[in-house]
């Protein structure tokens, strides 16, 4: 994958907003950047997390708690500490403040939870194009900064759905989401979203990994210049 940042965004949903606001502002040190109007009852607050954006979609109307997805916790570089510092915000979303390098951490992990290890072995070094590193309990995938780690969970979802709280999808910014995502298709993995233009910000499409976990591919304007599709 011909990453345009090298980092990986991750997006979250919730109905209980001053309360996760205020620990991702407080405690776990995440500063607001922007607000983001996705669409009308659907606001997407956006947050620096070591230069990959943490999502916070706030809803005007209620949504379904809905079963978890595979993506299970968000790891953070911070300076200063010596050992990591296990989190969770009001939602229940967990957070890692983990000292830089700790197993291989410079930037930001995301754990995910998988039912298949080799499967999705497959799909992170074929679909998605990633590199493996070592990772013990697992294996894990560098995309740019980002480490992307999977361990095999007997509670991993088997069909993961958008629709709820918590962690929903993670965010790959590329060049061209239409090439990457007929890449990704052609390797095996299924479709969700096809691409599309959204106003003037970002072309996106989305995929689902082999647990039905969603991914978004975005070629957002502000970082490559165009929303042309190719």
């Amino acid at each position: 994958m011909d990453l345009a940042k090298p980092r990986v965004d991750i997006g979250m949903s919730t109905n209980n907003l001053d309360d996760v606001l205020a620990f991702w502002r407080g405690e776990a040190g995440t500063p607001f950047d922007h607000l983001l109007r996705i669409r009308r009852g659907q606001d997407q607050h956006r947050h620096d997390a070591n230069g990959s954006v943490l999502k916070i979609n706030a809803y005007a109307e209620p949504i379904p708690k809905g079963e978890p997805t595979g993506y299970r916790e968000l790891l953070l570089a911070r300076e200063g500490r010596s050992a990591p510092r296990l989190l969770a915000d009001p939602d229940g979303n967990r957070l890692a403040l983990v000292p830089p390098g700790w197993r291989g951490i410079t930037q930001a992990g995301i754990r995910l939870a998988v039912r298949s290890l080799e499967a999705h072995r497959a799909f992170y070094a074929d679909a998605l194009g990633l590199s493996e590193e070592a990772w013990e309990g697992g294996a894990a995938f560098r995309a740019g900064e980002t480490m992307l780690i999977l361990e095999e969970a007997a509670d991993a979802p088997s069909d993961a759905t958008m629709p709820g709280t918590g962690w929903r999808y993670i965010t790959f910014q590329v060049f061209r989401v239409d090439a990457e995502h007929a890449r990704v298709l052609a390797a095996g993995g299924r479709e969700a979203v096809p691409p599309t233009t959204l106003g003037t910000t970002a072309r996106i499409s989305m995929v689902r990994d082999p647990d039905g976990n969603w991914i978004e591919l975005s070629q957002r304007a502000s970082i490559v210049g165009t929303l042309e599709a190719g």
